[in-house]
């Protein structure tokens, strides 16, 4: 992990993760994909509803919808499960093609309205971010992996989430924010606020709390943001 940051209680905008920030994320998440053990890809994860294979689908599939956000394209359909030997280079190319829609001059300037609501390139950026991050913690959880995500993004992502994510925007979606040390890696505390139970081992096997694999695109936040609820 990176060095932590003292806590954050706020989003601060004019602070906020970039797209090399997100860069950073996504490469973190792509050395636990590759660190899958063979025997893994069907073992459960603290997504009661997804094992590993289909968690690594998610979260190459969330890629997706927010390059075809960002593009102004239709949103696409769940992707299959990948074959085990094809998972790293569809993550890879996922996001690959994020960073670069990120990436364009004014993208995160731009406020974007689709079906999933009205929001800014640098807001869409945060929701993925913090969507992204956690289900590295996720992964690591199912594999036994450390989870050495960018804590200091992990801390930017779990202001954001404080700060936008209502207490009704839940059902359904997220289970009950869970208790974590204020002294707790920025990680686990961004996983503890969005429903996981840490375990006090994080080397253990994974808690399987009810955290849903999320229902339909469209779920509200205050204000213009919009979260995405995806059967991926």
């Amino acid at each position: 992990m990176t060095g932590r940051n003292e806590n954050i209680d706020h989003w601060d905008p004019d602070h906020a993760p970039g797209p090399d920030d997100l860069a950073r994320a996504c490469a973190a998440v792509r050395d636990l994909i590759i660190n899958i053990g063979p025997e893994q890809w069907a073992a459960p994860t603290p997504c009661s509803e997804w094992d590993v294979r289909r968690l690594v689908a998610h979260l190459t599939g969330m890629n997706r919808v927010f390059v075809a956000l960002l593009n102004d394209e239709p949103i696409p359909r769940p992707p299959s499960a990948v074959a085990d030997v094809d998972a790293i280079g569809a993550f890879e190319d996922s996001a690959a093609a994020l960073q670069a829609v990120f990436d364009r001059p004014g993208a995160l300037e731009r406020t974007y309205v689709g079906p999933l609501g009205t929001a800014t390139g640098a807001e869409r950026l945060q929701i993925r971010l913090y969507d992204l991050l956690a289900h590295g913690w996720d992964l690591a959880q199912a594999t036994g992996q450390p989870a050495a995500l960018p804590e200091d993004l992990a801390e930017q992502a779990l202001a954001f989430a404080r700060t936008y994510l209502a207490d009704q925007a839940r059902p359904g979606r997220f289970a009950p924010a869970q208790l974590a040390a204020d002294h707790a890696p920025a990680i686990e505390r961004l996983a503890a606020f969005l429903g996981r139970a840490v375990p006090a081992n994080t080397h253990h096997a994974p808690h399987r709390t009810d955290i849903r694999a999320n229902g339909e695109p469209g779920e509200a936040l205050p204000g213009r943001l919009t979260m995405l609820r995806a059967r991926w």
